[in-house]
């Protein structure tokens, strides 16, 4: 081009452009099209499909700037052997030598739609390539490009190949020594239009088995991370168990589960939350050709809700969870969660600690590991106690856990019942709790000479220092089917900035010492901790159906007259009382006249000062015969027959999914402990990164490789690295599948190491 003397070229080139030499360089448009830039000028541009523009555009740059052909090929998204054949091309034929010519076999495939459905089938199954080929009548190449696993495969409507984002898909044999095969940016999913409309009939069975093709940069590659982890949570196993399958269609039940996860470590585990992320790119990771969309996961869901056995799935996992992790059972933390609702139905209002008031919500029981990790939860009954709750969940634990442990189990006061305490002794459970002021009286404080500061070190390698007295005492059972019995129970009281807090418990001393009993009865905010995370993270109290059932109307519940009538006994008593008052007020003033008068005392005028008196003893009587004769529980339909509650089955399945995606995410981040330094601090946003980050899929004949890109930093990278290391050994399994999981971390550009 044309300059004049004198005037130096401008180095400039607009955003997104990729740089061939300073100044000169090129932009790429997402769907084949492109503008070439030289010195701050658009010298040549082409459209979308313009292929023999794009060839000439590349050649003219090598032309004019003498730019090596390996810059100018990786600019314009090919490798080195192609460019060189575009320039022969070019200096042969001219512009008719980079018109895209007919490609391929001439003759009809082989690979007709049903022997490439019948291919894919046996290779779900596990067989060879070679195998399938003699059973389906073909070779083993038509086999792997049936399957999409030739390494460079022509990406569709790109001739010469030239991929969508510059993966080249030229053939192995024009490639020259030294040049590496390289995979096709986001390739086009293996077509399932015939299973699709299979499924539409109800004839495919209960789900399409996943198939992947071959591809770099991938998205939401990392999501594939989770997998192992995801496999240790038992989820998939327990549902599988209790469910058996889903109704026949094209997305069977690993599939929905998997997806639903997914979405749950993308930050939305609504179903509504699959609006948000591409169905193609979870289509990729899932194997299909898209995933599945709001209202496929709304149906599918309720399919599940409708058999009615989210309890049992619980159960199911929990045991899966205990069989896992039998360390965990030391010690199980229970405690209540709310979930308010703002809603417009009509729900019972409970108490919400975060708010400070009464208000609408749904109580929910959950109970944990000793390391905080859920693996239970159940609806609790309204207006129930947790001491009720935990009552009803000890032949539940006792199944989770088996017959030969003794778990601890620890909650604050709000099950503060001396008769559950005795329950959870008779069912062989130990006990860790808050001990409680009865009867409005306050615990006596024990004097400074039995404390004495104690040290534990926590599961989690920290020390703890504590100023601890260790003694027994005796708790009475005033109430329930033990009334009468006295508990003998060992009392650890803990000293600090001059309060003293006493916690019960069973475990003796031999077993566990006062600090250790102190640490782990504060151990206990590691529930919270997790209440906190599901709320910010995972929507834990979000509303998954909004479908409600009548309550129970004859359930039993607290009258409001009974508050009233305790109200006018109160008024009454006050009454009488001042009644009293003013009697003997008026009664001093007749015996002590003024100085120099004489007051004389009748019958009479006692009698009238007795009148209010006699009145308000008269209405105190009545309003305790009345308070007497109120009911303090009415059935429901007395009170408030319209009252609804929400469905539970959704929900509880969606808390199941929720729970094995934060299981899964912790696994994952206390396997960089001793890999990454920063692991106590950086760990979980380590590991969000990693599951949003693209990689290369590459299925094999029994692998399914997963090569992921570098992350922000090279320390980073690194324990990435150590992760996958890690998860190689646990052999998983692709659910539905018999490909073994194989992870990678690829080389950051210009180095040579990860």
């Amino acid at each position: 081009m044309a300059m004049r003397l004198g005037q130096l070229p401008l180095p400039w080139l607009p955003e997104g452009a990729i740089e061939i030499v300073p100044g000169i360089g090129v932009v790429l448009d997402g769907d084949g099209g492109g503008t070439a830039w030289v010195h701050g000028m658009a010298t040549y541009a082409w459209g979308a499909g313009d292929w023999a523009c794009r060839k000439l555009a590349a050649v003219q740059l090598a032309e004019l700037t003498g730019a090596g052909k390996k810059d100018i090929a990786a600019a314009f998204g090919t490798d080195a052997a192609t460019f060189w054949r575009w320039r022969q091309a070019y200096a042969d034929q001219g512009l008719a030598g980079l018109l895209p010519g007919k490609r391929g076999p001439k003759g009809p495939s082989k690979l007709t739609p049903h022997v490439t459905a019948r291919i894919r089938e046996l290779a779900a199954g596990g067989l060879p390539q070679a195998e399938i080929g003699r059973q389906c009548g073909v070779s083993e190449f038509a086999v792997r490009s049936a399957l999409g696993r030739v390494g460079i495969r022509k990406a569709a409507g790109h001739p010469d190949g030239v991929g969508e984002a510059g993966a080249s898909s030229a053939p192995a044999q024009d490639m020259l020594p030294g040049e590496t095969e390289v995979l096709p940016v986001l390739p086009d999913p293996v077509p399932r239009d015939g299973e699709r409309a299979l499924a539409r009939f109800g004839l495919l069975g209960e789900g399409a088995v996943p198939v992947f093709t071959p591809g770099a940069k991938i998205p939401l590659a990392g999501l594939l991370l989770v997998l192992p982890a995801l496999a240790g949570t038992g989820l998939l196993d327990a549902a599988r168990a209790v469910y058996g399958r889903l109704r026949n269609g094209f997305y069977g039940l690993e599939t929905v589960l998997v997806l639903l996860v997914f979405l749950a470590l993308l930050r939305e585990p609504r179903a509504e939350g699959a609006t948000r992320v591409p169905p193609a790119a979870l289509g990729r990771v899932l194997g299909l050709d898209r995933a599945p969309e709001v209202k496929t996961i709304r149906r599918k869901l309720a399919e599940l809700a409708a058999a009615g056995k989210a309890a049992e799935l619980q159960l199911a996992i929990a045991r899966q969870h205990a069989a896992r992790h039998p360390d965990e059972l030391g010690f199980l933390y229970i405690d209540g969660h709310t979930r308010a609702y703002f809603g417009t139905r009509d729900v019972q209002k409970m108490h919400l600690a975060r708010m400070k008031h009464p208000g609408p919500g749904t109580e929910e029981t959950w109970v944990t590991g000793s390391r905080g990790d859920p693996m239970l939860v159940v609806i609790a009954e309204p207006s129930a106690s947790l001491a009720t709750q935990i009552k009803g969940l000890l032949p539940h634990l006792r199944a989770v856990c088996g017959e030969d442990t003794t778990p601890v189990l620890c909650f604050d006061r709000g099950g503060w019942s001396p008769d559950l305490f005795g329950d959870i002794i008779a069912a062989r459970f130990g006990l860790l709790v808050y001990r409680k002021n009865q009867a409005g009286k306050d615990i006596p404080d024990l004097d400074d000479d039995g404390f004495a500061v104690m040290t534990w070190t926590g599961d989690d390698g920290r020390d703890h220092s504590y100023d601890l007295a260790d003694g027994t005492i005796e708790v009475p059972v005033t109430s329930g089917a033990r009334k009468g019995e006295t508990l003998t129970l060992r009392q650890v009281t803990r000293r600090d900035k001059g309060r003293q807090v006493h916690i019960l418990t069973t475990v003796s001393t031999s077993q566990l010492p006062a600090p250790g009993v102190a640490c782990r009865m504060t151990g206990r905010w590691r529930e919270e901790n997790w209440f906190r995370y599901g709320r910010a993270h995972f929507d834990l109290d979000s509303l998954d159906s909004y479908a409600v059932t009548p309550d129970d109307p004859a359930r039993m519940v607290p009258n409001p007259a009974k508050k009233t009538a305790a109200a006018a006994v109160k008024d009454a008593r006050k009454t009488l009382a001042d009644a009293g008052t003013a009697r003997q007020r008026k009664l001093g003033e007749l015996r002590s006249p003024a100085p120099g008068s004489q007051t004389l005392i009748t019958n009479a005028m006692l009698a009238r000062l007795d009148v209010p008196a006699d009145a308000a003893r008269r209405s105190l009587q009545a309003a305790q015969a009345q308070a007497k004769a109120t009911p303090a529980k009415i059935p429901l339909r007395e009170h408030n027959p319209n009252l609804v509650r929400f469905e539970a089955q959704a929900k509880l399945i969606t808390h199941a999914i929720k729970m094995a995606a934060f299981n899964a995410e912790t696994s994952l981040a206390r396997a960089l402990n001793g890999s990454y330094a920063r692991a106590r601090d950086e760990a979980y946003a380590l590991i969000r990164e990693a599951l949003h980050a693209s990689g290369d899929i590459i299925p094999g004949d029994s692998t399914l490789t997963v090569r992921l890109g570098p992350l922000s930093a090279p320390r980073r990278t690194r324990a990435l690295a150590a992760l996958c290391a890690q998860l190689n050994t646990t052999a998983t399994c692709y659910p539905g599948t018999k490909l073994v999981l194989r992870y990678e971390v690829g080389t950051p550009p210009g180095t040579g190491t990860a």
